[in-house]
């Protein structure tokens, strides 16, 4: 009998999201308006206490518009992960700044705070951690090291909603916090972003940045973009946020199944201090990577997928001749298998077996 495909990820889409779509359409209004304000409300009472949020079309949106508004132009340096999603040095660059890529640690994934002090000069202005498949970066070092060295913080939590440091959730930290609303992240709003803000000048730059540069129609105050979020997407987004935490119990529940049960493979460790919410889990393949990847989709119809499989630093956009050990070895080894919420107790036994079958066979 043919297996059914557990795939990668599976976005959790149901009745309740299309009910708030269609009173949306039933509104007439589309664009911009009460939907988005109430999104922006709602997300920071649940994961930003204290901090406004501002809505926009997409978490590089997010990451843009916060460095922008953040003052970082050219001539400047923000040092940035080499083992990340393109969008991470893409913001830095579409400043007109420069991306300077440094190693990670290689148990969490997540900028190594030594590599990053190593590649600081007089031109640095800031340091952008990546909180990684869901788990939050050493916030502590980070912190210390960028007051030591009078350093800005930026935040890319874009697979990070709701996972926390020592307590404290991640997009508090730095002058923003940008997170991704993409149909793959932990919650979606089938395209869209949030930022994250207690800075009332950024946050009004980032407002008007985001609208063609106006707070009022016609009153074009600077050189701005069209990066709004449309309400249909508000609507879906404020609807998988009242679900959020309940999926992430479900997630951190999956991977303690992983943890408890996989054998002959490399399974994510978490920080002292950290609250990992799971967008991925990662394991290390250490020998044949992508002949396991096959595998587990061919013999047991099983998905998963390689983030990151080339180093930002190697990308033709980038090409830096920089060592990052951790970086390329990372790159070489990890593999996401699937866990998300929607995982059923068949399909945990299924991908255990999988990974436990072929890690053995290999051995």
């Amino acid at each position: 009998m043919t297996m059914e495909f557990i795939p990668s990820a599976r976005p959790l889409i149901g009745d309740d999201e299309r009910e708030a779509v269609d009173a949306v359409l039933r509104s007439g209004m589309l664009a911009q308006g009460p939907e988005v304000a109430a999104f922006e409300q709602e997300f920071s009472a649940e994961l930003a206490r204290g901090r406004s949020s501002v809505a926009v079309n997409s978490g590089t949106s997010a990451l843009h518009l916060g460095l922008l508004a953040a003052g970082v132009g050219p001539g400047d340096e923000v040092i940035v992960p080499s083992f990340t999603f393109a969008a991470t040095a893409n913001s830095v660059a579409l400043t007109g700044a420069t991306p300077v890529f440094a190693d990670i640690d290689p148990a969490t994934f997540c900028l190594d705070a030594a590599s990053v002090e190593s590649f600081v000069t007089d031109r640095t202005v800031g340091v952008m951690p990546v909180h990684l498949y869901g788990q939050s970066a050493d916030m502590t070092a980070l912190s210390a090291l960028a007051t030591d060295k009078g350093l800005r913080i930026f935040e890319d939590a874009a697979q990070a909603h709701g996972a926390t440091w020592d307590g404290k959730q991640v997009g508090t930290f730095g002058v923003f916090g940008a997170f991704s609303l993409y149909p793959t992240k932990n919650m979606t709003s089938g395209e869209g972003g949030m930022l994250t803000v207690d800075d009332a000048t950024v946050e009004r730059t980032i407002r008007l940045l985001r609208n063609q540069g106006m707070d009022r129609q016609y009153q074009n105050e600077l050189v701005g973009f069209n990066m709004r979020m449309t309400d249909l997407h508000a609507a879906i987004g404020r609807t998988q946020l009242r679900k959020l935490a309940g999926w992430t119990q479900s997630r951190r529940a999956h991977a303690a199944e992983f943890d408890r049960r996989l054998r002959g493979v490399v399974t994510p460790p978490v920080a002292a201090g950290a609250g990992h919410v799971y967008h991925q889990y990662t394991i290390r393949v250490e020998d044949d990577r992508d002949g396991f990847a096959a595998a587990l989709k061919s013999e047991f119809a099983v998905g998963s997928g390689v983030y990151y499989p080339v180093p930002n630093h190697r990308l033709p956009s980038f090409a830096r001749g920089v060592d990052l050990p951790e970086t390329e070895k990372a790159a070489r080894e990890v593999l996401s298998i699937p866990v998300h919420p929607s995982l059923n107790e068949t399909e945990i036994d299924r991908i255990v077996d999988a990974v436990n079958t072929l890690a053995t066979a290999g051995a």
